[in-house]
């Protein structure tokens, strides 16, 4: 969980930077969410599904690594 809530801080981080950035510049709010989403839009399909079939993996093989620890857990606590 450590990782994905890292992942996301950073995120968010790089997110807000570049906003504020575009916001810095002279443009407006939603033309800053625009260039910030821009790159996904102009993807094509097999791209967007290579993207979210990666971001699935990481989501699911972290689950899978909390459940497995937390699964241990109650093992040793018997």
């Amino acid at each position: 969980m450590k990782i994905i809530g890292v992942s996301l801080l950073m995120t968010g981080c790089l997110m807000g930077l570049s906003l504020s950035i575009d916001i810095f510049q002279g443009l407006d709010v939603f033309q800053a969410l625009y260039n910030a989403v821009n790159p996904f839009r102009i993807m094509e399909v097999m791209e967007l599904f290579v993207l979210c079939f990666l971001l699935l993996v990481f989501f699911a093989e972290s689950v899978y690594i909390f459940i497995k620890k937390r699964k241990r857990k109650e093992k040793e606590g018997r």
